[in-house]
């Protein structure tokens, strides 16, 4: 999973489930008996900026989280506020110097296109289905079905979503569950349909298990 901190000083707004879900998940798995008293109160954390958190995924695709971190923050001082209007006033080359490849430049200016000409419709997804809203988010360039379904766990705090193909996800349950082994995809299902309807839980607590420091979009 690459990951991105959420913007400085924005209100985090924690899951209301997440005491239930972690009981639920301690009774129905073993390995979750073991994780979750590990981390104390860590949680789950949104910081309710739609734009920005599709907006840092770009940024941090296939790059290392420092990496992404760097050119985010060169970003945010070139783009000041860091909204749709203004960053469809920068030219691609000026994205570029913040460490942008010409096609992220180009995902970046189509993501605030469509939210500035209403294209996407951010006050409704609380009230969509999962699978509608990735529908909507897949439409945008650069957005693919792992960057919604990470869209619906940080953003929306949706509790029963699984990112199959997620790297994090898929080396943690090998190593939690098959003393290291490789595991398909019909094994990972197998695997969280014990943490069902809490999956973004079990798979927030398994990402924990490979690196303790929780993460924010």
């Amino acid at each position: 999973m690459t990951a991105a901190h959420a913007p400085a000083g924005a209100p985090a707004t924690v899951p209301a489930y997440w005491d239930q879900a972690c009981r639920e998940l301690m009774r129905a798995d073993r390995v979750m008996r073991r994780l979750i008293p590990g981390h104390g109160q860590a949680r789950l954390q949104s910081r309710g900026d739609a734009f920005q958190t599709l907006a840092r995924s770009i940024v941090g695709q296939q790059i290392s989280v420092s990496a992404a971190q760097s050119v985010w923050d060169r970003l945010l001082g070139l783009c000041s506020p860091m909204v749709p209007g203004t960053l469809l006033g920068l030219a691609p080359q000026v994205l570029r110097s913040a460490g942008l490849s010409q096609r992220k430049a180009e995902y970046l200016l189509d993501l605030a296109g469509r939210f500035e000409q209403s294209l996407v419709h951010p006050r409704q997804w609380p009230a969509m289905s999962d699978e509608d809203v990735i529908e909507e988010l897949v439409a945008i360039r650069g957005i693919g079905r792992w960057t919604a379904e990470m869209f619906l766990i940080f953003h929306l705090l949706r509790p029963d979503v699984l990112p199959l193909d997620d790297l994090g996800l898929r080396r943690g349950i090998s190593r939690c569950y098959f003393s290291g082994e490789a595991v398909s995809r019909s094994e990972l299902r197998e695997v969280a349909s014990a943490w069902q309807p809490w999956r973004s839980v079990g798979t927030w607590y398994i990402w924990r298990s490979l690196d303790p420091l929780p993460v924010e979009y």
